[in-house]
């Protein structure tokens, strides 16, 4: 244990600075909205956001690059094709399992608090909801194919497909296994490569301060303070779901880890505060990397599963869809989705398909909302209601997503006999 020891003082010191950062960030951009100018706030909002811009970049700068790293060696280690479809299929099935309960728990809870009933139309977004639909495609069969299933990797790479690049890396790591040892120099060149990019990812995480203080003065200042407050209500239901999910899926952790969970969590403190904080998963995914493997988790059984669990396991996301399109069909007073449960059903299963492909970026559940949606008469303009603060359910989003995927690969160690004391 000796050997970690010097690391837990400078990942609380990120954290302290995160918050920190964070309340800044609402200081200054309140300072902004109600002392300046209206056209010196619009020059000032997105000039400010550049900071939280570069933060995220950065960060998807290095994700493909780690993915197919990670994944390719997670693999390769696993040795033989029936390990690599035990894990998998494990990981799969708790995957699968905790979509749906998160999907169909954002649905009954939005039908119970109804946040979206009485909601003043007047706070619609357009602008912003124009900017979304124009990345929005309405969903078909032809589309997820051609979204799930790779045409180039390097395209994949380029646009950071995860769900593609998960494929690429997946026949990759298969094929460079069946070669048996003329393959070894390229695991042991994948795995000095996953060594640079984390190095990297502890220069580029040590600039999140500077991306969450962008991020929250630059709503702060268009919106004011009372952005904070007109959303409440609806902001208030959908943690109170997320407390929910919380707890069932640490009730599930506990009796699978016993008391390693308490454990666990402490480990994950850091990386759910940077994904809170910076409304991204995908920021964190190589600090959790690292954290898992400290935990006692299998470093093969972690490079297989965490980058499949980015893919397929983003709970507080899926979550997400479903509250916010019930909350636009309820705003929008749209019967034939609010009062009928087969309706709500087909969309919860349309969700589990495409929210698949869903890369770990911020707004990435709203795409997935407008285009799934459309499908069932949700206008899509309805999206500009929940814009506005939609950072702050990102955040809350976010943060459920490393705990789920966290839990995930944890449960699968503990199944493969592999976790460490």
């Amino acid at each position: 244990m000796h050997s970690h020891s010097p690391v837990k003082p400078k990942s609380n010191r990120l954290t302290l600075y995160i918050v920190i950062a964070m309340v800044l960030g609402i200081v200054a951009g309140y300072i902004v909205n109600t002392n300046c100018s209206p056209e010196f706030i619009k020059a000032f909002a997105p000039k400010i956001k550049l900071l939280a811009t570069i933060f995220l970049r950065l960060v998807q700068m290095i994700i493909a690059p780690l993915v197919f790293s990670t994944l390719v060696v997670g693999i390769a280690k696993l040795g033989d094709l029936k390990t690599v479809g035990r894990v998998g299929g494990k990981a799969m099935l708790w995957f699968i399992s905790a979509s749906l309960i998160s999907l169909a728990l954002g649905l009954l809870l939005v039908t119970i608090t109804k946040p979206g009933v009485g909601v003043n139309l007047a706070n619609v977004d357009v602008e912003g909801a124009k900017d979304l639909m124009g990345k929005t495609k309405e969903f078909s069969l032809d589309r997820f194919v051609e979204h799930v299933v790779p045409r180039s990797v390097i395209e994949a790479m380029a646009n950071n497909e995860i769900l593609q690049l998960v494929i690429f890396s997946v026949f990759f790591g298969v094929a460079l296994t069946a070669i048996g040892n003329m393959g070894k120099p390229i695991i042991h060149a994948l795995d000095s490569l996953t060594h640079v990019v984390l190095k990297m990812v502890g220069y580029v995480m040590n600039l999140a301060p500077w991306g969450v203080f962008g991020a929250m003065a630059g709503v702060i200042a268009v919106k004011g303070l009372s952005i904070l407050g007109t959303y409440a209500y609806y902001i208030t239901s959908f943690y109170i779901g997320l407390i929910v999910l919380w707890a069932l899926l640490l009730i599930v952790g506990y009796l699978i880890l016993k008391q390693r969970l308490v454990v666990l969590l402490r480990r994950l403190i850091s990386p759910m505060t940077i994904a809170f904080n910076t409304a991204s998963s995908e920021a964190v995914f190589p600090k959790l990397v690292e954290e898992m493997e400290r935990f006692g988790c299998n470093n093969k059984i972690v490079s297989f599963t965490l980058p499949l669990g980015y893919s397929f396991n983003l709970d507080g996301s899926m979550m997400y869809m479903t509250f916010a399109s019930m909350f636009i069909a309820q705003a929008y007073n749209i019967t034939s989705v609010t009062d009928h449960l087969g309706t709500q059903i087909a969309m919860l299963l349309v969700f589990m398909l495409t929210s698949k492909g869903i890369a770990g970026v911020p707004r990435a559940s709203l795409v997935v909302v407008l285009a799934t949606g459309g499908m069932f008469g949700i206008p899509p303009e309805g999206i500009g209601l929940v814009l506005a603060i939609d950072t702050f359910c990102d955040m809350g989003r976010s943060m459920t997503n490393v705990l789920g995927n966290a839990l995930a690969t944890a449960a699968v160690s503990k199944w493969e006999g592999a976790l460490e004391k």
